[in-house]
């Protein structure tokens, strides 16, 4: 897995702030675009899945979504605790 693009951001929308846009190569099959890294308003870190339509685009399990904020904090040099 490996960080293909971090675009940082600066969005504060219904009290949570989108930190940057990220795309992430899974592996040599799927490729994730336009992933959005939020500081919730509890000062926590989630990485989000885009919307189509009113649903969302992709989920993951908890485990694979720690993964995947520990490398977009770590593209933007955040650390996850970081409020």
């Amino acid at each position: 897995m490996r960080m293909l693009f971090c675009h940082p951001v600066s969005d504060d929308r219904g009290g949570h702030t989108c930190l940057a846009t990220i795309d992430i190569e899974v592996d040599a099959d799927v490729r994730l675009y336009g992933l959005r890294l939020l500081r919730m308003r509890d000062g926590n870190h989630r990485l989000v899945a885009p919307q189509a339509g009113r649903r969302l685009s992709a989920t993951f399990s908890p485990a694979f979504a720690e993964r995947l904020t520990a490398m977009a904090l770590e593209a933007l040099g955040e650390r996850a605790d970081a409020a």
